[in-house]
């Protein structure tokens, strides 16, 4: 039957744009395309970084997530819930960027299932929730390769990409990461240097690193380093390092490498390690180290002749001695909020630090990750070491703040322009270029600039990560290796983020979703700041009046007939008169308080009642009369 009704006619048109709409929307959210959008946030939160765009592009083996949540559990909190929906598009996003490289498994793990014994299987056990056993985690894996979040916590939100991001890039790593170690110190411990004697025991980060990654022990003498199998070089006190050395790390760095160099201005580790010379230790260890020629053309200069002192972080130690050069920086000392290195630590402790400036000039760019305050200056180190108490009152400040722990990334230049140290620029004559050129085959070309991005870490200080400031003396000696600070997880961090991937070098935590409501909290600090100075003159002013009244009654109680005189029933009088006042005024700072809050929350509803369907009205207006017009002038 043909329908010619106009009202019916629109009402079936309806009803079909309705299925369409509602059919095109389906069929696009199960393409890539449907899990893409534009984020008008301020601070891209629902946006990857390119970071994880990157690790993700370059994926060439297949990755598989598979994502345990009890989604079919009624126990399950509410926080939870809403967490969980925005880890499903997360997870759809990273799917949807790694080309069809990256799978995620969706796994409800019900009691006496397949998705509990995968669960357990995958070292994920759930969570006590409510007296219920609940799953909110997920494995990564990659052929044999495997890494585990075993509970996403909604609390840290800020991290998760960050963590999801890291576990594909280590399940995704063929091999056993190598870091290249350089150091003045036996790391690695030795045997006894006379009979009877104990040795040398190894230092508890070396063997932490030796647990963690592939360690190649690195001479000082070195004169290459291969970019190419070295993922980070660690600089751990290169005292007396050579020319040739810092050539072989500069076109190391230049080659894209990562460099991460603890240097230091007094090492305190030189004289508990070596013998009585304070100014060398055993083995002829100096207690300073820096990289005179490296520093000067990356645009750092490194104090090394006398150490940093910082009385808002002078430490105080047994004994009540003030040691105004062994920091205890917390998270003050730590600019960068959203660094991932820095992010979850309380404090680190620097003894007897040296301490960067940043001239500029180097041609990268630089970020501070740990800080003095503007209250700092340098002091003299053997004082400083000894503890030396005239140092509290002849110590002055240089009013600048130091960085501690510096990051420089970009693109390197050469600190040798006339190539490698000790190499003849020229010969005297053309017969001897000609034999040598017969002779020897050439070397590869030194670089002068670098052929990709490098990263160079600073580290004002050595002392942080020797057993005894870093660990629990009394514990260690019983095998244990108990952290006292932060120090060696700062550290691991640091290398953690650098053999990771390379894309996830200097990565950001992701700002949060639930955002404050800073307007209403201003409000209500501006209102407490009024009114409590007033309600604090009250208080005082009762406690006086409460003391006055206490003297008459003492009085009276020794038996004396005691009468309150005019002059004291005014006064009495008064204070109650201020009490009321007081009283009201607090009430009606209150009242306004709440008629600003209801005078936003007003506004806001209106925005989103009213604000945008009205935009589309106007649209909608807009393009009638447009067509309009249009249909007229035909």
């Amino acid at each position: 039957m043909k329908i010619t009704h106009p009202v019916t006619r629109s009402a079936f048109g309806i009803a079909a744009l309705a299925a369409i709409a509602i059919l095109a929307n389906w069929l696009v959210s199960l393409t890539p395309m449907g899990n893409r959008g534009v984020d008008f946030t301020e601070n891209k939160i629902h946006t990857l970084s390119e970071g994880t765009k990157a690790i993700l592009g370059e994926l060439d083996s297949p990755v598989v997530i598979r994502y345990y949540a009890s989604r079919s559990s009624d126990y399950m909190p509410e926080e939870v819930k809403i967490h969980m929906r925005r880890v499903d598009d997360m997870l759809k996003e990273y799917a949807a960027l790694s080309g069809g490289k990256l799978r995620v498994e969706n796994l409800d793990p019900e009691p006496d299932t397949d998705a509990e014994d995968s669960a357990n299987l995958d070292g994920i056990s759930g969570q006590r929730i409510n007296d219920q056993n609940l799953y909110f985690g997920l494995a990564v894996s990659c052929l044999d390769k495997s890494s585990i979040i075993p509970f996403i916590d909604p609390r840290d939100e800020t991290m998760l990409e960050y963590h999801l991001s890291k576990a594909i890039a280590e399940v995704t790593t063929p091999v056993k990461p190598k870091i290249g170690l350089m150091s003045a110190f036996d790391l690695a411990g030795g045997p006894p240097m006379m009979p009877g004697q104990q040795g040398n025991q190894a230092w508890v980060i070396y063997q932490q690193l030796k647990q963690s990654f592939e360690v190649e022990d690195i001479p000082m003498d070195a004169k290459e380093i291969d970019a190419g199998s070295i993922k980070v070089l660690l600089l751990f006190h290169p005292a007396g390092i050579t020319p040739e050395t810092e050539f072989a790390v500069d076109q190391y760095v230049l080659n894209g490498g990562t460099v991460v160099a603890c240097l230091d201005a007094y090492s305190v580790a030189a004289q508990m390690t070596g013998g009585g010379n304070p100014m060398m230790g055993m083995g002829g260890t100096p207690p300073t180290s820096t990289l005179p020629t490296l520093l000067g053309a990356w645009g750092v200069s490194f104090e090394s002749a006398q150490v940093l002192a910082d009385p808002a972080y002078a430490t105080r130690l047994a004994g009540d001695r003030m040691a105004m050069a062994v920091l205890t920086l917390d998270k003050k000392a730590m600019p960068q909020n959203d660094n991932v290195i820095t992010k979850d630590l309380e404090s680190v402790t620097f003894f007897l630090p040296g301490a960067f400036t940043l001239k500029g000039g180097g041609g990268v760019a630089s970020n501070s990750l740990l800080k003095s305050t503007s209250g700092a200056g340098f002091v003299n180190s053997m004082q400083a070491s000894q503890l030396a108490p005239e140092l509290t009152t002849s110590f002055r400040s240089s009013g600048t703040a130091y960085d501690l722990i510096t990051h420089l990334h970009g693109t390197f230049k050469t600190a040798f322009p006339d190539g490698k140290p000790g190499d003849n620029a020229g010969t005297e004559n053309g017969e001897q270029e000609e034999n040598a050129g017969k002779e020897e085959k050439p070397e590869t070309e030194a670089l002068k600039e670098g052929k990709a991005p490098g990263n160079v870490f600073l580290i004002a200080d050595v002392d942080a990560f020797y057993d005894r400031f870093a660990f629990n003396e009394q514990l260690l000696r019983m095998g244990l290796a108990s952290p006292v600070n932060g120090n060696a997880s700062l550290l691991f961090n640091l290398i953690d983020q650098a053999v990771g991937s390379k894309h996830l070098i200097g990565a950001r935590s992701r700002s949060a979703i639930r955002r404050p409501f800073t307007v209403v909290q201003k409000m209500e600090a501006e209102f407490n700041e009024q009114v409590g100075a007033k309600i604090a003159e009250f208080e005082d002013k009762r406690n006086a009046a409460q003391e006055r009244l206490n003297e008459l009654q003492a009085q009276k109680t020794r038996g004396s007939e005691l009468y309150l005189s005019p002059e004291q029933e005014a006064e009495i009088r008064k204070l109650r008169e201020e009490q009321v006042e007081y009283a009201r005024l607090i009430r009606e700072q209150e009242k306004d308080l709440r008629r600003q809050k209801d005078k936003l929350a007003g506004k806001i509803t209106l925005l989103n009642v009213a604000a945008m369907p009205t935009l589309v009205v106007l649209i909608g207006l807009s393009l009638f009369l447009q067509r309009r017009r249009y249909t007229r002038a035909r």
